[in-house]
């Protein structure tokens, strides 16, 4: 079961509150309320609702690369006293007190339990667990397996080390190599929403003017709606384009759904306010 955070509670109550207060507003036909902005109105509910969980996708983000990047100076320090002949527990309470950023809990706690007794093959399970980072947990299995077996800790902890940095390295190199890419993608998909703009607003009123009144009747009745709103369409179309577009950039730039998530509301975001916006000044200004 997903467990909610404080501030996506919040987001979301106030959501609900924005969406009921414009729906009575509307059954009550205020004159601040009518259908079109209605669902602009909608829209900025859900924008609201949705941005605790953005936000939190980049603090997790940003928090997974601190881990890495810091348990990577962790395990160099643990090398360095290794090395100089001082077991791995010792090594690990000497550097206790090292600042490791949102790393230095985790320390500080794997530090307290191997002082008080608990085997260094526990106390790292629990570290692993507790900072539930694929590199990390990878990372303190081979450490485990190594101080279990009685083999040469320092030469395990180097090759742990030495991978760590390896796909850092690789992790910044690709995110360089495809940064050109995710610019272009954002750039292609602004391009694509100046264009159904252009269509909206500018090619669709001269085509409508050029067509025959009677042959506009006999679509619109043939759809079964008095008018055929193309506003909606156009937005739905720009959202379904922005999200798919942002998992793409997502997978490409990072690997993964979760990011794709990330570009996926910036998108849609996006999409939204501007055709929303455009539409609400072509329409009442």
């Amino acid at each position: 079961m997903i467990k909610l955070q404080k501030s996506q509670w919040i987001g979301i109550i106030t959501a609900a509150l924005i969406i009921l207060i414009s729906a009575v507003l509307l059954y009550l036909q205020s004159p601040f309320m009518d259908l079109k902005i209605f669902y602009f109105v909608i829209g900025l509910a859900l924008i609201i609702a949705g941005l605790p969980f953005f936000s939190n996708l980049l603090l997790e983000g940003k928090s997974e690369r601190e881990k890495e990047q810091m348990f990577l100076e962790f395990a160099r320090d643990l090398v360095e006293g290794v090395k100089a002949g001082t077991p791995i527990s010792k090594s690990i309470l000497n550097v206790k007190s090292k600042d490791y950023g949102s790393l230095s809990v985790n320390v500080v706690k794997l530090a307290n339990q191997i002082s008080i007794g608990i085997p260094v093959k526990d106390a790292f399970e629990v570290f692993a667990k507790e900072v539930n980072n694929n590199v990390v947990s990878r990372s303190i299995g081979l450490i485990r397996e190594a101080e279990r077996s009685g083999g040469r800790i320092e030469l395990v902890l180097e090759s742990v080390t030495s991978s760590v940095a390896q796909i850092e390295k690789l992790k910044k190199e690709r995110k360089a190599a495809i940064y050109n890419l995710t610019v272009q993608g954002y750039i292609i998909f602004l391009i694509f929403i100046f264009i159904m703009l252009v269509m909206q607003f500018k090619i669709l009123p001269m085509v409508e003017g050029i067509a025959n009144i009677e042959t506009i009747g006999i679509i619109n009745a043939e759809v079964g709606a008095e008018e055929i709103d193309f506003s909606q369409a156009f937005l739905y179309l720009l959202l379904i384009q922005g999200f798919f577009s942002g998992l793409t950039i997502g997978l490409l730039a990072e690997g993964n759904i979760k990011a794709g998530i990330k570009h996926s509301f910036a998108l849609m975001l996006t999409a939204f306010l501007v055709s929303a916006i455009s539409n609400l000044v072509v329409n009442y200004f």
